[in-house]
């Protein structure tokens, strides 16, 4: 039996873009925390946690399109088709909260405001527009037959219904708890009690955000609710749910702690987790819901096997980097240091 390329390509996308939503979460959730830290000096202290390794995170972005592009060029051109508008507004808000790390730190007093509305701004637009694309990508994407195979078959605003809207706002709420958690962890004094505070709430909305995605998903497409409430898949998918509460009862006892550190941010992860690992089985074999599956819109096996060859030597490299950048800039971040 011959290696399967296009499960393993699957499987490097769902890491790429999993890691994204990780590393790039939480420093997009310290811009939307802006408007609740007035404070000029404690706003330094929480963009000097991300500033070093911010625009790194984004290298598993990159990674998981090139990746889609190589491995999946028919599914690649179908949901770019369908989602064109909302990823050019993330990546507008990618550039605004890109340019906004740089010249904050330059701009006079009088100029900050403007860096600081860019950062917010920026951070709001990206993160909204990456859950309407997972929404509206999660919701399934209309395709039509041609002669010359498979092709988008719906409209340039198709995305814009209830569900991804939703998706927006549950990706917002995910990444502000990130941000805040991770906050926690790196900060100290006024700024973390602060951060305790806001926490809470946060995991409380995300908790509705995860239910009401659960339902809604399965109530949409009856392909998704076989998977989930008939035998024998129910007994292999039953832990998620469970696994959901474990993980909101761990990060609300974790924010109640007297000394917090890094508890309240891997509880985070671990929903975040639980709840995209949930959108991937829900969806699973298909790369274009709800009907292309992987091995249909796969490219051919020389190209997948040319190409896997060279990202299995360039993910180590990227992991490393990654794990090297923060590892030097560990620590808590005070006021008075950090990046300028």
């Amino acid at each position: 039996m011959g290696i399967d390329l296009s499960s393993i390509w699957a499987v490097i996308i769902f890491i790429g873009v999993f890691m994204y939503v990780v590393m790039d979460g939480f420093d997009l959730g310290i811009g939307m925390l802006y408007p609740f830290v007035p404070d000029r000096h404690e706003r330094d202290v929480m963009m000097n946690t991300v500033a070093p390794v911010w625009d790194g995170n984004e290298t598993w972005l990159v990674l998981g399109g090139a990746a889609l592009f190589a491995a999946f060029p028919r599914a690649y051109a179908i949901v770019l088709s369908a989602l064109y508008l909302p990823l050019i507004f993330m990546l507008l808000g990618l550039i605004f909260r890109g340019i906004a790390f740089e010249f904050r730190f330059k701009a006079l007093d009088h100029e900050r405001h403007i860096w600081d509305k860019a950062f917010i701004g920026g951070s709001l637009t990206a993160a909204f527009f990456q859950g309407v694309s997972l929404g509206a990508y999660v919701h399934g994407i209309a395709v039509v037959s041609t002669p010359g195979g498979p092709q988008y078959g719906g409209g340039a605003l198709d995305w814009l219904q209830p569900f991804p809207i939703m998706c927006g706002l549950g990706v917002m709420v995910a990444y502000t708890l990130l941000g805040c958690t991770w906050l926690i962890f790196r900060t100290e004094g006024a700024l973390q009690k602060r951060m305790l505070t806001t926490a809470r709430p946060l995991a409380l909305l995300l908790v509705v955000a995860i239910i009401a995605v659960s339902i809604w998903t399965p109530l949409a497409d009856p392909d998704v609710a076989a998977r989930w409430f008939t035998m024998p898949g129910m007994l292999w998918f039953a832990p998620v749910p469970v696994l959901v509460v474990v993980g909101v009862v761990l990060l609300l006892r974790s924010l109640a702690g007297a000394a917090p550190l890094h508890g309240p941010f891997l509880a985070s992860l671990g929903l975040i987790f639980l709840g995209y690992t949930g959108l991937a089985i829900s969806i699973w074999p298909n790369i274009v819901p709800p009907t292309i599956s992987i091995w249909a819109a796969a490219s051919p096996p020389a190209s997948q096997g040319f190409t896997l060859v060279g990202t299995l030597v360039i993910l180590p490299i990227i992991l490393g980097y990654s794990c090297f950048s923060y590892y030097v800039f560990r620590g808590k971040v005070k006021l008075g240091e950090g990046y300028h």
